[in-house]
C-alpha cells in the first residue's frame, strides 16, 4: 500500500498552508511586537476561530486512530462519553472562565501566586512543563511510526517535516497563527474523517446497513447503569467521569484557557465554551461512526495485512477502502497530521507562555517589551526543538513508551484538584495547596502506575492490541490511559489492592482531585486557615456563595477562612470593597459596581486600591 504523487502533494499542501497561516500573521498587524500579541492574540478574538481551536486541541492524532478502534472492538458504549461534554463545558463557562479573564493573567498559574503563594505557583508551573514535554514527543512520534508501518511512509521525514513546520509558524505568527491553522487544520479533519466513512459505507452497502450489522453482532451498546467504579466503561463512569475529565481539560488546562483569554470579551470566550459542544459532539459521532464502519468493512472484506496493534487497524482500513480512489488516502494523513499539529503547536504555545510568565518575569522584571517578546520567540522554537529531541527519544522508550503516555495523563487531576481547592475553598492555605497536590501527585502514579503494570502482567508478556480508546488531549491525557494494556480475556475478579488498581481510568481525574481538595482542606484546617485579610476576593469563584448557602452556619464559618460567614465578617467586607467592589470577597460585583469598574471585552479595570501585588503579577 504506497502513496501516490497526489497522496503527496495534498500532505505537502497542509504543510505548506499551515505555513502561509504562521507567515502572514508574522507580517501582518503589529508583525507580533508584544508579548500580548504574540501569547495572547492581542485579546483580539471572536467566539468562532476561539472555539474550533478548542476543538483541535482536543482532537489529537492519537484520537483519530483510538475512538475507531475502542468502537470496532468494544462497540458503542464509548459513545456515551458524549453526555459528559454538557457540564463539562458549562462549568468552565460559568467558573472558572469568569475568575481567569476578570484577573487578566496570561499564564493560568499566576492565578496559584494570587490565591496562595509564589512557591505554589512554581508547583503547578513545574507540573505542567513536566507533564506537556513528555507529551509532545509521544504525540509527534506515535502516529508517525504507525503510518509507517502500514503504508512504509518515511518516518523519520514526517517527524521532523512536521516538527519543524509547527515550530517555524508558532515561533513567527504566535498565538494567533496558532487558532487560525488550528480551524484550517479542523476543517482538514472532518473532510478526512468523512471521506472514509462515506466510501467506506458505499462498499458495504449504506449507512443502514452498517447500523443493522452492527446491531446484529452486538456491537450497539445499551445503557449499562452499573455503578460500579471498577468496570472499565459503564454509563455512569462515561458520563460522571467523563465530566472531571472535560473540567481539568477544558477549566485550568493552560493550552485551553490562553484560548479563552484571547476572546475580545469575557463574553467571546464563555461562547467559544458553548460553541465547542455541538462540535465535539459531531467530532464524536464522526469517530465513532468510523469504527462502526471499519467493523462491517472487516467483516465481509477481511482487512490484510491484520493488524498488530489498534493503531494501525484505522491505517489499514483507510489504505484498503480508499485504495482505488488516488489523493483520498493523502487527505486522511493529512486529517492525521493535522491533529499533530494542531496539538503540538498549542503544546509550544502555552509552555512558551508559561516559562515566560512563570519562571523568567517575576526574575527579570525590568525586561523591556521588546526582549520580552523576542525570549517568547525564542522559548517557542526551543519548546519545538525538544519536540523533536522527544520523539527521538520517545522511539527508544519501547515497551516504556506506554508508561511515558500514562504519566502524561496521571498530572490532568491534581492540577484541576488545585484550582478547585483555590476557588472554592477560601479557608485553604498555601501550605495546604501544597501538601494537597503532592498528595494528589502522589495517589495518581501510585493507582496509575500499578493500575499499568498490573495489566502489563495480566498480558504475560505478550503483544496483543492495545485498547487506545479514549479521546488524548493537549491538556489532560488522563483518558489515554485506556491504552494500558488489557488482557484479551476475563481474569478473574480482582482482591486487595489489585482492585485500587483496577479502577476505571475515567475516574482517574475525579479520584486524584478529590485527593488534593481532602488533603489540602484538613491540612489548611489544622494549620490555620488563610487569614480573611491575606485572600484575594477576585480569586474565588462567584459562584461559592450559592454553595455555601447549602452549609450549616458553623461549617460556613470553617470554610470561609475561619473568621465566621463572609456576610456577616466587618473585616472580610472592608477588605473586598477594597478589591474592585466585590460583595462578600465572593460574589460579582453588583449593576452599579460593573459599569464603574468594568468596560466591554476588558474584564475588570485595577482601582488605585487593589492589592500592589496583583498588579505587578498580572500587567504585560
Amino acid at each position: 500500500m504506497e502513496f501516490t504523487t497526489i497522496d503527496y502533494t495534498i500532505f505537502v499542501l497542509l504543510l505548506v498552508l499551515s505555513m502561509a497561516i504562521g507567515l502572514f500573521y508574522a507580517l501582518s498587524g503589529n508583525r507580533q511586537r508584544t508579548v500580548q500579541e504574540f501569547l495572547l492574540a492581542n485579546r483580539d478574538m471572536s467566539c468562532l476561530p476561539v472555539a474550533l481551536s478548542l476543538l483541535a486541541t482536543f482532537q489529537s492524532a492519537v484520537a483519530i486512530l483510538g475512538v475507531p478502534a475502542e468502537i470496532y472492538r468494544f462497540g458503542t458504549e464509548y459513545w456515551f462519553l458524549g453526555c459528559s461534554y454538557f457540564l463539562g463545558l458549562l462549568i468552565p463557562a460559568h467558573v472558572f472562565i469568569p475568575v481567569f479573564y476578570r484577573l487578566r493573567i496570561t499564564s493560568t498559574y499566576e492565578y496559584l501566586e494570587l490565591r496562595f503563594n509564589k512557591t505554589v505557583r512554581v508547583l503547578g508551573t513545574v507540573t505542567f512543563i513536566f507533564q506537556m514535554v513528555i507529551y509532545m514527543g509521544v504525540v509527534l512520534y506515535a502516529p508517525a511510526l504507525a503510518l509507517n508501518a502500514v503504508t512504509g511512509f518515511d518516518l523519520w521525514s514526517a517527524v521532523l517535516t512536521i516538527g519543524l513546520v509547527c515550530t517555524l509558524y508558532t515561533t513567527l505568527g504566535g498565538l494567533k497563527a496558532v487558532i487560525w491553522t488550528d480551524v484550517f487544520q479542523t476543517l482538514v479533519m472532518v473532510a478526512g474523517q468523512l471521506a472514509v466513512i462515506v466510501v467506506g459505507a458505499q462498499r458495504v452497502g449504506g449507512m443502514a446497513r452498517v447500523w443493522h450489522v452492527a446491531e446484529q453482532e452486538g456491537k450497539i451498546s445499551g445503557i449499562d447503569l452499573d455503578p460500579n467504579p471498577l468496570e472499565r466503561h459503564t454509563f455512569w463512569t462515561l458520563a460522571m467521569g467523563g465530566v472531571f475529565m472535560m473540567l481539568s481539560l477544558y477549566g485550568v488546562n493552560q493550552a485551553q484557557v490562553q484560548r479563552y483569554l484571547s476572546a475580545r470579551s469575557e463574553r467571546e470566550a464563555k461562547l467559544s465554551c458553548y460553541a465547542v459542544f455541538p462540535c465535539q459532539q459531531i467530532v464524536l459521532c464522526l469517530s465513532c461512526l468510523t469504527g462502526l464502519v471499519m467493523f462491517v468493512y472487516d467483516r465481509e472484506h477481511p482487512l490484510t495485512p491484520r493488524p498488530g496493534s489498534s493503531d494501525q487497524l484505522v491505517l489499514i482500513f483507510v489504505m484498503d477502502v480508499l485504495r482505488d480512489l488516488p489523493g483520498l488516502p493523502g487527505l486522511f494523513v493529512a486529517c492525521l497530521f493535522s491533529g499533530c499539529l494542531s496539538t503540538i503547536s498549542s503544546a509550544f504555545n502555552s509552555l512558551a507562555t508559561v516559562t515566560m510568565e512563570d519562571l523568567v518575569r517575576p526574575h527579570l522584571p525590568g525586561l523591556s517589551e521588546s526582549r520580552a517578546t523576542l525570549l517568547s520567540k525564542l522559548l517557542a522554537f526551543g519548546y519545538g526543538l525538544l519536540c523533536l529531541g522527544m520523539a527521538y527519544v520517545s522511539s527508544m522508550l519501547g515497551p516504556v513508551l506506554q508508561a511515558a503516555i500514562s504519566i502524561f495523563g496521571m498530572v490532568g487531576g491534581p492540577l484541576l484538584g488545585l484550582f478547585c481547592l483555590g476557588m472554592f475553598f477560601p479557608c485553604a492555605n498555601p501550605t495546604g495547596a501544597a501538601l494537597g497536590l503532592v498528595a494528589g501527585l502522589a495517589m495518581a502514579f501510585w493507582v496509575g502506575i500499578g493500575g499499568l503494570l498490573k495489566n502489563m502482567g495480566q498480558a504475560g508478556g505478550a503483544s496483543p492490541m492495545p485498547n487506545s480508546t479514549a479521546l488524548p488531549t493537549v491538556g489532560n491525557l488522563t483518558t489515554i490511559l485506556a491504552t494500558t494494556l488489557l488482557p484479551p480475556t476475563p481474569t478473574p475478579s480482582p482482591t486487595g489492592l489489585q482492585r485500587f488498581y483496577s479502577l476505571s481510568y475515567m475516574w482517574y481525574s475525579a479520584h486524584n482531585s478529590t485527593t488534593v481538595i481532602v488533603v489540602g482542606v484538613l491540612v489548611s484546617l489544622l494549620t490555620g486557615p488563610m487569614p480573611p485579610e491575606a485572600l484575594d476576593p477576585r480569586t474565588i469563584s462567584p459562584v461559592v456563595p450559592q454553595l455555601l448557602c447549602c452549609l450549616s452556619p458553623k461549617i460556613r464559618q470553617r470554610l470561609c477562612c475561619g473568621g465566621g460567614d463572609p456576610a456577616q465578617t466587618p473585616g472580610h467586607a472592608d477588605a473586598t470593597e477594597k478589591s474592585n467592589g466585590i460583595p462578600n470577597g465572593l460574589g460579582p460585583p453588583g449593576p452599579g459596581q460593573r459599569e464603574e469598574e468594568e468596560e466591554e471585552g476588558q474584564g475588570y479595570i485595577r482601582s488605585a486600591t487593589a492589592p500592589s501585588y496583583a498588579v505587578q503579577e498580572t500587567s504585560f
